[in-house]
């Protein structure tokens, strides 16, 4: 082993150790530590020497690394622990000699402490032998990502490739598609002139029995003056029965007062007998439960095309009456600034207040995108319903108005045209959404 020369160490600086080096250096003299009478350890290493063999180079890294930079005596003395663990090895380090097979790091490591002549070349060696092989670690991972991309874009290709088939099949349906259509165009143009056929044929006979209807209301005209005659004559022999027929009218009074009353009486019987429950169901609920069930069309002679909002009190007193409300038409239009669900607390709330104060029935729907669950009791006489998907608040509205009976006031309340006009077909009376509004804010 080379013996220590302070000229020399005090002329020639520390190097700089590559990170693997250093901490070889550092794991070799925390393994020998304990190996070194506790008068030849520095004051500041025998806490350390102290230590668990796994804490040792981990807690006192530091404190080892600066003692073996600033006192070459405790390095010689490390040193020597050190080779003799190393074997062959160590020797050869001691010699200046690098083996092929050793590993560089191992061997800048016994340099450093050994210190033999070109041993900074040695330490040199090993941070080239480091870089090296982070450089080599970086261009395989270099490849690897190289790989990955290649093999990404190989199964971006085959998925666009997919893709590609699926459009063109779809393309290939929506032809036929557009095919069948085009036939069924041509059906609908064929049978539109048909149809046009038909109706002109049917105005031609129209206008054949108009003209026998104005000959058959001339000949009802003179029957009716020859009946008008045979009255007058009926009468005057009428007036000469009237007084034969004067004594016998009590006895005539008295059989139709007991024939009235025997109806009566049946009558009595009868509605006893065919007594039927009070309707626990209305027809809006019917809509409300099976919105595909179309009701048979009925007459629209309800009431007249009425859009001021101040005749809404006048329509509520109506008997009978059913409000019903286009639900977001209205709550977006007077409590635009609140959420969806206060707007519909807020509208469902006041109108509960008009169905308590009215005794109507009220109905309000709203569209079934903004469906939610478990929305608070409606309050009494106050029916609230979604749309269906597929359907809109609109068309339900609609479908609510054409279950009526024929005579039943419906006020339905929407500022939608489309909405309105369409009900007013119905026979329904449209209002806008101020006039709720309104009536609301008053209450």
């Amino acid at each position: 082993m080379p013996t220590y020369d302070p000229a020399v160490e005090a002329v020639e600086a520390e190097p700089v150790l590559p990170e693997p080096v250093r901490q070889r250096v550092v794991a070799l003299t925390a393994a020998a530590l304990p190996t070194l009478p506790n008068d030849e350890l520095p004051a500041a290493l025998r806490r350390v020497a102290k230590f668990a063999p796994n804490r040792r180079a981990r807690h006192g890294g530091p404190m080892i690394a600066t003692q073996l930079a600033g006192d070459p005596l405790f390095r010689q003395r490390i040193t020597s622990r050190v080779l003799e663990d190393a074997g062959e090895l160590g020797a050869a380090v001691i010699d200046g000699i690098c083996p092929a097979a050793a590993d560089p790091v191992e061997v800048a490591a016994l340099a450093y402490l050994a210190r033999p002549e070109g041993w900074r070349d040695l330490v040199a060696a090993a941070g080239e032998a480091v870089r090296a092989e982070a450089d080599s670690a970086a261009v395989a991972e270099l490849l690897r990502e190289a790989e990955h991309r290649a093999a990404r874009a190989e199964h971006d290709r085959a998925v666009a490739k997919v893709e590609a088939e699926k459009l063109r099949d779809e393309l290939a349906r929506v032809r036929e598609e557009l095919g069948q259509l085009r036939e069924e165009a041509r059906q609908a143009t064929r049978a539109l002139r048909e149809t046009q056929a038909r109706e002109r044929k049917a105005g031609e006979m129209l206008a054949t029995e108009r003209g026998r209807a104005t000959r058959a209301t001339a000949d009802h005209d003179a029957e009716l003056r020859r009946v008008r005659a045979k009255l007058a004559e009926a009468e005057a022999v009428a007036g000469n029965a009237r007084t034969s027929a004067k004594e016998a009218r009590a006895v005539d009074d008295a059989r139709l007062w007991l024939l009235l009353e025997t109806i009566g009486q049946a009558a009595v019987g009868l509605r006893r007998e065919l007594a039927l429950d009070p309707a626990e169901r209305r027809p809006a609920d019917f809509v409300a439960d099976a919105f595909a069930v179309r009701p048979d069309e009925v007459s629209s002679t309800r009431a007249l095309d009425a859009d001021d909002p101040a005749r809404l009190d006048q329509l509520l007193a109506l008997p009978r009456a059913h409000l019903v409300v286009d639900g977001y038409n209205v709550t977006k239009r007077g409590y635009s600034e609140m959420s969806l669900e206060q707007q519909r607390k807020r509208l469902i709330t006041g109108l509960g207040g008009i169905a308590a104060q009215t005794g109507d029935e009220v109905t309000v729907v709203f569209d079934g995108a903004e469906r939610v669950h478990g929305l608070p009791p409606a309050p009494r006489n106050v029916r609230v319903l979604f749309s269906h998907k597929g359907e809109t608040a609109d068309e339900l509205i609609r479908r609510l108005v054409r279950a009526e009976p024929s005579g039943r006031p419906v006020v339905v309340v929407s500022s939608d045209r489309e909405v309105a006009d369409g009900v007013r077909r119905h026979g329904a009376y449209p209002l806008g959404a101020d006039a709720l509004l309104r009536r609301l804010s008053r209450a």
